[in-house]
């Protein structure tokens, strides 16, 4: 027989609550048994009025809004509020009824505002530390990378700005930033009018350079919990930002880190040299150094007990001076005149050798040394680095709405990363303290499954004692 269904009268009000229509495996259902966000409310009251004013949206429903929108892909706030207005899960995850009316987009943009990203780090700290206090994260192994996310800029909106002519309004200011930057020119870069903080930055040397920002995460090894992140603008280098890092997951695990793994974009000597003088074992690759003169880099050889270099042919370059970088070495003008490398090695018209090193060099040949010797351990260790570091990046970008940036600025930039790597930690948590609890039922399962088995076998033995 052919159904009909009459669909000109729905009913409004249904027998039950809504948290009988949520699914048990939805992504909502799962994180709001480890959502905790009763401190916040204490935590925002300075930035509201005590008295006075209209009543404000309460906190927690605002986060939980933003955490939604963020689980289910929704990261722009007209959207977010477009879906919520007839999804179920949502408004039931943020305590709102059908009746309800629901806040409007752009109280959403005043509470980032007024509350400012330090809120924002505090509530992803706040997942970091749920994580470490149920032993879903060690921060023992700590997976560093950086990724750059696109800024919400267009092509239309850059323009050439030209740090020579600002320099020459001001004389004393370019003197002072010619010695930082190691006496090298300034030259003309391109930045958005519409969001300055973004730089152009490309990944790799490969395509062409856009304005993006950079993100820096450090990821635990265990389960893949997300331990730090730091924000920049997409020019600064990322071994700028691996010590502050380091320290940071020091701090809210309360003990230090046993191993620290990145990939040959941190190869640098500060990288080693500041993992070194922390105590902390570093599996990062080190990569070739590139020498235009057709006599490479590495055949001089530095004595770190004496503080020279030696060319290939044995001859001493000593220090000269030093800059924020790195340090000059240089040879006599008679050692190098009559050199049968000579001209290989030294420019036209130039009379002496001088060679660049790091300040950390002698950190950046140890760790030359370790790598060449690499164990199978370690060359798994770093296998699992590029899978699970790189593997949060493509989980933001792809799930989380990360490839690029929805609002404007590097304090909204910060919260953006903030909020996603808070729940990228609430599904971890909420993953793994299910798989405990199937693990328990698994045990009281089999634990029943053998005592029904004695009973039986006991049964068989003695049909009287059993019967009594």
């Amino acid at each position: 027989m052919l159904g009909r269904k009459n669909r000109e009268q729905l009913d409004l009000f249904v027998a039950g609550s809504l948290e009988q229509l949520i699914p048990k495996d939805h992504v909502l259902f799962r994180v709001n048994r480890v959502l905790d966000l009763g401190w916040l409310r204490e935590e925002v009251a300075d930035c509201y009025c005590a008295e006075g004013g209209r009543p404000g949206i309460d906190p927690e429903v605002a986060v939980r809004l933003m955490l939604a929108g963020l689980l289910l892909g929704f990261v722009h706030d007209r959207r977010l509020m477009r879906e919520a207005q007839v999804n179920l899960a949502i408004r039931w995850f943020i305590g709102y009824g059908l009746h309800e009316q629901l806040p409007d987009h752009s109280s959403l943009t005043r509470i980032r505002q007024r509350w400012g990203e330090s809120r924002f780090r505090e509530i992803f700290r706040r997942t970091v530390r749920a994580c470490l206090d149920a032993k879903v994260a060690k921060a023992e192994v700590v997976h560093v990378d950086a990724s750059l996310i696109r800024a919400d800029v267009s092509w239309e909106s850059l323009a050439e700005r030209h740090v020579d002519d600002v320099m020459q309004e001001n004389p004393g200011e370019a003197e002072d930033s010619e010695k930082k930057r190691g006496g090298r020119g300034y030259k003309s870069t391109k930045v958005s009018r519409t969001d300055p903080d973004a730089r152009l930055a490309t990944s790799g040397g490969r395509g062409r350079a856009e304005p993006s920002y950079k993100q820096h995460a450090v990821v635990d090894d265990a389960r893949g919990v997300v331990l730090d992140v730091s924000v920049t603008s997409g020019a600064v280098n990322e071994g700028e930002v691996i010590e502050s890092q380091v320290e940071a997951v020091c701090e809210v695990s309360g003990r230090a880190v046993e191993m620290v793994t990145a990939d040959a974009g941190y190869s640098y000597a500060k990288v080693y040299g500041a993992l070194e003088r922390r105590g902390v074992p570093a599996l990062i690759p080190t990569r070739r150094t590139r020498s235009q003169s057709r006599v490479p880099l590495r055949l001089f050889r530095y004595d770190a007990r004496n503080d020279v270099v030696k060319c290939p042919r044995g001859k001493i370059l000593r220090p000269r001076q030093s800059s924020g970088r790195v340090r000059y070495f240089g040879s006599r003008a008679r050692d190098c005149a009559g050199c049968a490398l000579r001209e290989d090695c030294l420019p036209k018209k130039r009379p002496s050798k001088e060679v660049q090193l790091p300040h950390d060099y002698p950190a950046l040949l140890r760790a030359r040394r370790l790598h060449a010797r690499w164990s199978e351990s370690e060359r798994r260790m770093y296998q699992r680095h590029m899978w699970r570091s790189e593997g949060y990046h493509g989980e933001a970008k792809n799930w989380h709405g990360l490839g690029r940036a929805v609002r404007r600025g590097l304090d909204n930039r910060k919260i953006q990363s903030y909020l996603t790597a808070a729940a990228v930690n609430l599904k971890r948590l909420a993953a793994a303290l299910e798989a405990r609890l199937f693990t328990l039922w698994r045990a009281c399962a089999a634990r029943k499954r053998r005592m029904r088995a004695h009973r039986d076998l006991v049964r068989c033995a003695d049909p009287l004692s059993a019967a009594a």
